[in-house]
């Protein structure tokens, strides 16, 4: 496989901009073609079987663009359709979620203590953090919150202001967040937010910027695999399963400058 191919994105919507934006930073040299099932958003209120359904479409659709590996840009979609995709397209790609690389990061840096979680329902609901750190150390303790309104209010624009400081401040003075060391932004719009999350706590808590640490995986990763690309990087590639005038405006907030979005249904 050529080390000049481009690497698969995906998310449920234009989250895993974050992600991406995050990679285009530490790996400068790569192509990104990034698909954000905008038709489908939020994966966080669907069935796992509908995130599975969604995920291998949209899989295949990266293959049909000759990535040379799949990144799940979405805790979601990464808690409910990773093993699926390594199931059926493991053999022709590597494919990486964002769980792991934040899990490993967290254990081997020891940074743990009493790790709080946020996202959104289906990814609190499967208890994936939770049932991944015990596995390697039971002792770990993990406190998961359900934040459903966090990432359509980030979408919709409404962060660094007052709207958007009550409703943070709303969840994160759960009881459940009591006395935690460390905090998880388990979704990939959440990145946007980090400052006033990181405001809400005041230093106590360490916010872990997951975009980050899944961009410097990848590119160990890439490196091991013998994938890394050193040439010059050919042209990103951004689609969306549907089009709004007002995702076009939020892509430049997720992904750091203004972006062309593809139209591509996956049903297709």
């Amino acid at each position: 496989m050529s080390s000049a191919l481009p690497i698969g994105i995906f998310d449920s919507g234009i989250g895993g901009l974050t992600v991406a934006n995050a990679i285009r930073k530490i790996l400068p040299n790569e192509q990104i073609i990034y698909f954000g099932d905008t038709a489908h958003m939020p994966y966080g209120d669907k069935s796992p079987e509908a995130i599975k359904f969604y995920s291998l479409k949209i899989a295949k659709f990266l293959l049909d663009k000759n990535c040379k590996l799949i990144l799940i840009a979405c805790n979601t979609a990464s808690a409910h359709a990773f093993h699926e995709l390594v199931h059926f397209l493991g053999n022709q790609v590597p494919i990486i979620n964002v769980i792991d690389p934040v899990v490993d990061k967290m254990v081997k840096s020891r940074i743990h203590g009493r790790i709080g979680v946020i996202g959104t329902k289906s990814t609190i609901r499967s208890d994936i953090y939770a049932q991944k750190f015990k596995a390697i150390d039971p002792s770990i303790q993990v406190s998961s919150l359900p934040t459903p309104l966090l990432a359509p209010m980030i979408e919709e624009g409404f962060f660094n202001n007052n709207i958007s400081k009550t409703v943070i401040n709303s969840y994160l003075s759960s009881k459940k967040l009591k006395r935690i060391d460390s905090l998880i932004l388990a979704c990939t719009h959440y990145p946007l937010i980090k400052p006033e999350i990181a405001s809400y706590y005041n230093g106590k808590v360490e916010i872990i910027n997951t975009a980050e640490i899944v961009a410097e995986y990848l590119k160990n990763q890439l490196t091991s695999l013998n994938l890394l690309n050193e040439g010059v990087p050919k042209k990103h590639q951004f689609f969306i399963s549907d089009y709004t005038p007002s995702f076009a405006r939020s892509t430049q907030l997720f992904f750091g400058e203004k972006i062309h979005l593809s139209y591509k249904p996956i049903w297709d």
